[in-house]
């Protein structure tokens, strides 16, 4: 082979790569959550979705990509599916549930290639992705088990991104992952949507994994950078899926609605170097009104519904006047402290009263606002919590306070992980010092 036809040959290859990683990264959940619903087993669909995809990397770097590679992913990991059930029957002799999927699936199984093809453009996968969300975040698996797993089945992230996005050793996400495998294996937890007495509880376990891998995008909690916006994108998309899966569900619209406004400003949020932007010091021309409509759109969504607003919706009618508000002097801080006051009425917890004490102080006043974080001084769930200090140095900087405000803010930097939000408490607290001078 020339030169130059062993780099087209090399270029081909490099272009197919790229095909099955898109393709895998769009597809992946539909694929497994499909062969998930006839082995009831999330481990083993997943298994069974990477055999098709080692040999989509074979076959297609000789026959071209297929038409419909999604199609062809499909019906290659059912019918690795239909071998494995037909493997098991025969080894143990019995006939019981396997049994039973495979009467159900052996019509398709006859098919040739190309009608399998068929069946799977055919399939309704709705229920499929919705049960798979459902398995991936049940309340059985430990919280961290839930985000990688999560990541992982719904999202296609391989082991290596989900561990460089949150910062731990690839093998830490790969033993996360192996044990909540084995868990939902043991617990015989089954492949299917929570029936309506359950789906409440169930769902609010599905919202806070997505959530949780949304803040850490948004305000990353430890490293070198401010953000971690493929985060925020990653929980974006499963949100807007589970939206659409469960539409009659107000909050996972507010939530949705919520990260929706607050992505719209990632942008404004970084320096020209990637140090933070505080809010109120944020260029609001660099807000993508796009994504503010589109917040604003799901959380109208969510008040459609009808009944009390939710958690999320009550959050994100928070960040609406936000992004309603043209500049920072326009927000309305009186209807932000009434829409906590409900916050904290529906969802008491130290962390909504120290934002309710922010909104306090910018709507009544430092003062109103520092009474409140002083109560949470002696909170034990924020001992360590480097927020506490650093909305108590702001207070006590408004009110003149410039030496108390200094400490607070240099407790807060000794408390954050994060180097960027570090360097901006150590700049808070020099200009206190510089103020008080």
């Amino acid at each position: 082979m020339s030169q130059a036809g062993g780099r087209a040959g090399h270029a081909d290859s490099a272009a197919i790569h790229r095909t099955i990683e898109a393709v895998w990264r769009i597809e992946s959940a539909k694929i497994i959550a499909t062969v998930a619903r006839m082995v009831r087993d999330v481990g083993l669909a997943e298994e069974l979705a990477q055999d098709a995809l080692v040999s989509a990397l074979e076959q297609w770097s000789e026959s071209g990509v297929p038409d419909n590679p999604a199609a062809w992913l499909t019906a290659v990991a059912k019918r690795r599916a239909l071998d494995r059930l037909r493997h098991l029957q025969l080894a143990e002799h019995k006939s019981g549930e396997i049994g039973r999927e495979l009467d159900a699936q052996h019509e398709m199984a006859q098919d040739d290639f190309a009608d399998a093809v068929d069946a799977a453009l055919d399939d309704d996968i709705g229920d499929d992705l919705l049960r798979l969300v459902f398995t991936a975040c049940h309340p059985v698996l430990s919280t961290e088990a839930r985000v990688a797993l999560t990541l992982r089945v719904m999202g296609g992230l391989t082991t290596d991104e989900i561990a460089r996005a949150f910062l731990v050793p690839e093998a830490t996400v790969a033993q996360r992952i192996v044990r909540a495998k084995r868990t939902l294996a043991e617990a015989r937890v089954p492949f299917e949507v929570p029936r309506r007495h359950e789906l409440e509880a169930r769902l609010a376990s599905v919202l806070e994994v997505i959530y949780l891998v949304f803040n850490e995008g948004y305000s990353a909690t430890a490293g070198d950078d401010w953000m971690r916006p493929t985060l925020c994108e990653e929980a974006l998309r499963l949100g807007r899926i589970v939206a659409e899966l469960v539409p009659k569900e107000s909050e996972v619209h507010g939530l949705v609605a919520l990260m929706e406004i607050q992505a719209s400003r990632t942008a404004a949020r970084m320096g020209p170097s990637g140090e933070p932007v505080l809010l109120l010091e944020q260029n609001r021309a660099r807000w993508d009104q796009m994504l503010i409509r589109r917040g604003l759109a799901a959380l109208a969504r969510a008040e459609s519904l009808g009944g009390a607003l939710g958690p999320y919706a009550l959050q994100a009618a928070i960040a609406a006047c936000h992004g309603r508000a043209r500049t920072a002097n326009e927000t309305d801080w009186g209807r932000i402290a009434a829409l906590y006051d409900a916050l904290a009425e529906l969802t008491p917890s130290p962390i909504v009263e120290l934002n309710r004490a922010v909104a306090l102080s910018m709507a009544f006043g430092p003062a109103a606002g520092l009474e409140v974080v002083d109560a949470l001084l002696d909170e034990p769930a924020l001992k360590g919590y480097h927020l506490l200090p650093t909305v108590r140095g702001d207070l006590l900087f408004k009110l003149g306070r410039h030496d108390e405000a200094r400490r607070e803010f240099d407790r807060a930097a000794t408390l954050t992980r994060n180097t960027r939000e570090r360097a901006l408490l150590l700049a808070r607290a020099r200009a206190c010092t510089s103020a008080a001078n």
